[in-house]
């Protein structure tokens, strides 16, 4: 369960990231909005109590010019200490109306607030219940699908098995008779094939993808590959050859995982190229790392789907059931659990190349000064100069 977790917490971890900054937007966006609102409010208010001085003033002006005709200067002075006091009066009344204000928009602006933290905590809340409830789930899914794949794959065994024992010893089967064998050997190995890629699928989901990496040799495991599907190129009529430097190319990587990719990528070449075509798969050491590619002469990939062909579930088109659509993103998050990467390249109808990389560690890099390349040397003679000294002993 631990593991699981663990696999996961890199994608929930972007997912919370996302939502705090998505809060923040939202609270920055709020404070902008609600600021602008304030400004405008207190324009308007400015502006009515502008209209209001205004007005005052223009009747006080008339008001004094009338009585300055008919009453004479000592009343005009006695009403202008009158209206001084009305005007403190009404400062006053004007700054205890603002701070009343001020107070209530910031005990709105509390409120809000306060809900928003309440129902940001809910939807926390709502959050964790289902991310517990989709753990469980998929810890169901994965152990259900562990249990039907296995027993699935032995009925499978079990099928060729009964295969097997039923071919007669010295008498050569009718041709329909061998016909249909193979074809259920094909059937049940294609069978195995899809529910390894859904087991895999299910364990890339969990975050627990199993890769033992040990050192090997690169371009052994090329020509390893490249033999493996030999048969099926000549089936085929195509022309399938590998290129590797002289010399083993060592480097940290999972054979089988390996051999996977390039099984995916192989018949993906072969699925696509036509009657006469080439593959090619080559290796070569680059700026400190190994890069592969299998090349064809195939129908080729289009730019827009020089990304795309890495999804899960990617097929050519609607109509195409020729796979389930897994096998170049189960590659992919093989080459990335490597700490490599794949990419293709290709041109329409002048075939397709798929790349990929795998880092050599500093320890086996060429030329490098902790590499140990002439201690390593003497190590293989030491061991065989012992097995055959416990050779003669016995």
């Amino acid at each position: 369960m631990a593991q699981r977790q663990r696999g996961r917490s890199a994608e929930r971890a972007k997912t919370d990231d996302s939502l705090r900054t998505e809060r923040k937007n939202t609270d920055a966006a709020l404070k902008g909005d609600r600021a602008s609102s304030e400004r405008d409010a207190d324009g308007v208010v400015d502006r009515a109590r502008a209209v209001a001085d205004d007005v005052l003033s223009a009747a006080r002006l008339k008001a004094d010019q009338d009585a300055l005709r008919t009453q004479g200067r000592a009343e005009t002075g006695a009403v202008a200490g009158e209206r001084a006091k009305a005007d403190r009066a009404v400062r006053a009344e004007r700054a205890s109306a603002d701070v009343v204000l001020r107070s209530d928009r910031k005990e709105h602006a509390d409120l809000r607030e306060a809900l928003l933290l309440h129902e940001r905590a809910a939807t926390d809340a709502y959050l964790v219940t289902e991310r517990a409830r989709s753990d469980d789930a998929v810890t169901h899914r994965d152990d259900f699908l562990g249990m039907v794949a296995h027993d699935v794959r032995n009925l499978l065994n079990l099928v060729v098995l009964s295969l097997e024992l039923l071919r007669p010893g010295d008498v050569e089967p009718p041709l329909h008779v061998t016909a249909a064998v193979n074809r259920i050997r094909r059937y049940t190995a294609r069978m195995n094939r899809l529910i390894g890629d859904l087991v895999d699928v299910a364990s890339i989901d969990a975050g627990r993808l199993a890769v033992r990496c040990t050192t090997g040799d690169a371009a052994a495991l090329v020509q390893e590959a490249t033999e493996a599907f030999q048969p099926a190129a000549l089936e085929k009529g195509l022309s399938l050859s590998a290129q590797a430097p002289a010399g083993p190319l060592l480097a940290e990587f999972d054979h089988d995982r390996m051999l996977q990719v390039f099984a995916n990528l192989i018949a993906n070449a072969i699925k696509f190229t036509a009657p006469g075509g080439t593959i090619g798969v080559r290796v070569e050491a680059a700026r400190g790392m190994l890069r592969f590619c299998v090349s064809d002469t195939g129908v080729g990939i289009p730019k827009k789907m020089l990304e795309a062909i890495f999804e899960r579930f990617w097929q050519v088109g609607e109509n195409d059931r020729r796979g389930m659509g897994l096998g170049l993103y189960i590659s992919k998050c093989i080459v990335e659990a490597h700490r490599g990467r794949i990419w293709a390249e290709s041109v329409p109808g002048q075939g397709s190349q798929l790349y990929f990389t795998l880092p050599v560690p500093s320890s086996q890099r060429r030329g490098s000064p902790d590499s140990g390349e002439h201690r390593d040397e003497a190590r293989p003679a030491r061991r065989g100069q012992r097995s055959a000294d416990r050779r003669r002993r016995r």
